[in-house]
């Protein structure tokens, strides 16, 4: 592992030099990192462990140029009896649970073409640099390999639905983005990616993005922590944070890591409310739940392969091929649903050539944290001490390093940087697109 750079020079607002970062995965841990290059004192707790959230059975793609708001016009044409379906690809449970009620009104009501496009543009200056501040960690110690996704696919059992594909393209290059894309028929896909069956007639090509190995990078983004000389405290769940005014911030925990620092950064996922309830952060963090499992096959595909329609992911890991999808709004904890497995498996089925989908391994549920309005909460909270990092719905492994490198410019000098005023999680900033321009051409540099 190459060396790693602090740089003790920073001048930290309020004298922050000892801070608390509260979640051990992909977000948490870049902060921690950031936070770290610029001389501050930083612990890592996690209530299990490195990765075991999110971070453990997502995709892996690295997609800033598809990396869009969820909550989107289209959601609005699935209509309440297909949302209410265990095997649609978006699912709300019947429940009486008032908070995801609030949530799901909170989110309906940004399904619409104006506010997707304010929210994208709020997106593109972080989607812009995110891989930048990949290669950065690259360069300073973490050795994990990331991968280009040539080719990356999105495949079409129907040609005439791969319009609503490339009308999201031109919707994200209205809002300013781009995404460097050609349209191939089904033949011309089968040539280039032979693991997709005979059913496909279409195909998208999406170029320019990448993907990796979501537990080996984490791993190896917590080791480069360790190395810059931050303990990473596993099995600390932390039960409450108690803003001490100009003494700091005190942490209750269950195990290691109770005490006073300077400021805490909670990044905890689809738990985020649990802790900053009390410091203004109203907007409700739903989980999202996702479900992964790996199967052989006969030919690994060369990259990243994307079922649009059925909403499935599949992902080249090592010797098995990694299947996710579904964003299944239910409690964060409850157990895995079966039903939801299943329902993958018959939508991938057809699509794909070579691929033993009744021999899965590491089946999977996991809690994507997302937010009503499809921004992500990031930035200082009503304590000047207290900063939350999450909400990144299924972008986290795209954006943790950038939030990381963002929050980390906040935490040190004070400032607010422009990228991340869309994203206060009081959602108090009042914001334009024109504000974020200059932002987009930023270096990486902290």
């Amino acid at each position: 592992m190459c060396s790693v750079r602090i740089d003790e020079e920073v001048v930290v607002a309020g004298g922050t030099r000892r801070v608390a970062v509260v979640g051990a995965g992909m977000v948490g841990l870049s902060t921690a990192w950031f936070l770290r290059e610029r001389g501050v004192e930083v612990t890592v707790l996690d209530r299990k462990g490195v990765g075991a959230g999110a971070s453990w059975g997502n995709a892996g793609w690295l997609t800033p140029a598809i990396a869009t708001p969820l909550p989107e016009p289209a959601v609005l044409r699935y209509g309440v009896r297909a949302v209410l379906s265990a095997s649609s690809p978006v699912y709300v449970p019947p429940t009486l649970d008032p908070r995801l009620a609030r949530f799901v009104a909170g989110f309906v009501r940004h399904s619409t073409d104006s506010r997707w496009e304010k929210a994208m543009q709020a997106l593109l200056p972080v989607n812009d640099q995110a891989l930048t501040a990949f290669e950065h960690l690259a360069a300073h110690g973490v050795d994990a390999r990331v991968r280009e996704a040539e080719p990356f696919l999105a495949a079409y059992e129907r040609a005439g639905d791969v319009q609503v594909l490339l009308d999201e393209f031109e919707s994200i290059e209205k809002a300013g983005g781009t995404v460097e894309h050609e349209l191939i028929g089904g033949a011309e896909a089968r040539r280039r990616e032979p693991a997709i069956s005979d059913v496909v007639q279409a195909a998208v090509v999406i170029h320019g993005q990448r993907y990796l190995r979501p537990v080996e990078y984490v791993e190896s983004l917590a080791g480069a922590v360790r190395q810059q000389g931050t303990e990473i405290l596993e099995g600390a769940d932390v039960l409450g944070v108690e803003d001490l005014g100009s003494a700091g911030v005190r942490l209750a925990t269950t195990g290691a890591g109770a005490g006073t620092y300077d400021a805490v950064v909670v990044a905890t996922g689809a738990w985020l409310g649990d802790l900053v309830d009390d410091f203004g952060v109203r907007h409700v963090v739903q989980a999202g739940r996702g479900y992964s499992f790996s199967v052989a096959t006969e030919q690994m595909p060369a990259g990243p392969l994307y079922f649009p329609a059925a909403r499935v992911a599949l992902t080249p890991l090592g010797d098995r091929l990694r299947v996710a999808g579904m964003m299944e709004f239910r409690r964060a904890d409850a157990a895995l649903d079966p039903r939801r497995i299943r329902a993958i498996v018959e939508a991938a089925r057809p699509l794909l050539r070579g691929a033993d989908l009744d021999d899965r391994q590491d089946e999977w549920v996991g809690s994507r944290p997302v937010t009503a309005d499809g921004l992500p909460l990031i930035g200082r909270t009503e304590s000047e001490r207290v900063f939350v990092a999450g909400g990144h719905g299924m972008w986290g492994i795209t954006l943790g390093p950038i939030t990381g490198r963002l929050l980390a410019e906040q935490v040190t000098t004070g400032e607010v940087p422009a990228e991340l005023t869309p994203f206060d999680p009081l959602r108090r900033l009042r914001w334009a697109p024109s504000r974020l321009s200059a932002a987009r051409a930023r270096p990486i540099t902290p």
